[in-house]
């Protein structure tokens, strides 16, 4: 059963869907415990799969989830201490449908009204969940709830998750993916098994591309490697949105601080504010908070853009790093973030969005 506002078996940006995704790659050690748990009888009621976005955790959570509904006859493939059930079965493709009677996904809703997901999980969503829990398991076995993007609960539907915790059913297991575990309720992670997953290497990244897109060249592979921040699902996004190009555009812009072309950068901005350029502005924006964390990193080490992402990226990094103490940068980043995501939550124009967090970089200094 799934309430999902993305295609279930493949997205455009990341190749199959976790739900639909029979590898996983970077996280075998959790995999491990995770048998030897269910193995022993110690599984507990509620787990939280932590770490950066686009890492694989939601995948290990499906690949539990089907795991723990499969009969023992689709069992018997899986490795002595892995969770994978042969993608031709019933239970992977019921779960990849999103039509298995024990499985319930929780996540963003899509707002039709804005023609965008949803800013928040709210109560409504989180309610579905103890409804769920009340009801008899249909196969007899577990009843098992994903919620993908815990962090993105609303308080109250924090506290309605809460109660369910409190008092949690028979054979139910909850599984909250988060990529910001700081967010949940204190409350909430005290009484979940944290399970939290490291980034991916770089050597695993470039694999995975080299798998999901192998039309790219060595040098773009690496470019996106060294964007992603150990992330398979950030790679691939970049890549999709045509990231590299922006990423040059937001180097070039910027290496002309303290003389941005403005006729450029509204051309720039223009761009990402389409209604049809979702991807893009979304991509536009973390791209720029990427530059801005390589530029703090290289200040840090005193050794800017090694190696460069794209041509002219030290440079850009040693003039705008020379403007201001590294702390005024740092505020200066999280300041934009913050103000991004204020734009999303009250539907502001995302060009002046944009514009704005350029000039406020130009005027650092």
């Amino acid at each position: 059963m799934a309430r999902s506002a993305e295609p279930l078996l493949e997205t455009a940006s990341t190749g199959p869907a976790p739900r639909a995704n029979p590898d996983l790659v970077g996280h075998e050690g959790a995999e491990r415990e995770l048998r030897r748990l269910d193995e022993v009888d110690r599984l507990p009621h509620a787990i939280l799969l932590s770490g950066p976005r686009g890492i694989g955790k939601a995948t290990l959570a499906f690949r539990l989830a089907r795991f723990l509904l499969a009969s023992r006859e689709e069992r018997s493939g899986a490795a002595e201490d892995g969770l994978a059930i042969d993608p031709e079965s019933g239970v992977f493709r019921r779960v990849a449908a999103g039509g298995h009677a024990d499985l319930l996904t929780i996540e963003r809703a899509y707002d039709a009204r804005r023609r965008r997901l949803r800013g928040e999980i709210v109560v409504e969503d989180a309610r579905e969940i103890t409804n769920f829990f009340r009801l008899t398991a249909a196969e007899e076995g577990w009843r098992i709830v994903v919620v993908d993007g815990a962090e993105e609960m609303n308080r109250s539907a924090a506290n309605a998750l809460l109660k369910v915790l409190e008092e949690p059913p028979r054979r139910a297991l909850l599984l909250l993916v988060s990529h910001g575990p700081g967010r949940l309720l204190p409350t909430i992670r005290s009484r979940c098994r944290r399970f939290p997953l490291a980034a991916l290497g770089r050597p695993v990244v470039m694999r995975l591309l080299r798998r999901h897109r192998p039309e790219f060249a060595e040098p773009e592979a690496e470019a996106l490697a060294m964007l992603s921040d150990g992330s398979i699902g950030r790679a691939l996004e970049i890549a999709d949105a045509g990231g590299l190009g922006l990423y040059g555009s937001i180097v070039e812009m910027l290496s002309q601080v303290p003389g941005i072309d403005l006729v450029r950068l509204h051309a720039f901005a223009d761009q990402l504010a389409r209604a049809d350029a979702e991807e893009g502005y979304r991509a536009g924006v973390e791209l720029l908070a990427r530059f801005l964390a390589r530029m703090a990193a290289g200040a840090a080490r005193r050794r800017f853009g090694e190696p460069e992402v794209v041509a002219g990226e030290s440079a850009a990094m040693q003039r705008l790093a020379a403007r201001a103490d590294p702390a005024r940068w740092a505020a200066l980043r999280e300041e934009l973030g913050q103000g991004f995501a204020t734009a999303d939550q009250l539907n502001l124009d995302r060009k002046q969005a944009m514009l704005g967090a350029f000039l406020a970089i130009e005027a650092l200094g």
